[in-house]
């Protein structure tokens, strides 16, 4: 990490490795992209109580396919595992703002502001 990758941007070079792992890889194929910032305990204590809620939900509604419960009771346990998984996103966005946009942001990293529009628009 500090290393500046040699490019034409001059001073918005990004610095090599960000706290998100950037240089490790970046697309699909490649090694994941792992976060240099640890995700503190409570986060992902959290996070692990709420995806496991989801996956208990999940489990009842293949249960209630399985035993052919009513379309509209189905869609209703649906729409609480879709409201609960956008709830983790926006846990997972939060920790991603105030962790690894904050860090690259301050190396004078610009263009996380463009990572970050992208990954509003697939949540909006």
């Amino acid at each position: 990490m500090g290393e500046v990758e040699s490019s034409a941007r001059g001073a918005n070079a990004t610095p090599a490795g960000c706290c998100c792992g950037e240089a490790t890889g970046t697309g699909q194929g490649s090694a994941p992209r792992m976060k240099s910032m640890p995700r503190s305990p409570e986060v992902k204590r959290k996070l692990d109580a709420r995806i496991n809620r989801v996956t208990g939900q999940l489990n009842g509604i293949r249960t209630m396919i399985d035993d052919d419960r009513y379309c509209g009771d189905v869609l209703v346990q649906l729409a609480a595992v879709e409201s609960a998984v956008k709830s983790i996103s926006r846990e997972v966005m939060r920790d991603h703002l105030e962790t690894c946009v904050t860090e690259r942001i301050r190396r004078g990293d610009d263009e996380v502001v463009d990572e970050v529009m992208q990954l509003f628009k697939k949540f909006m």
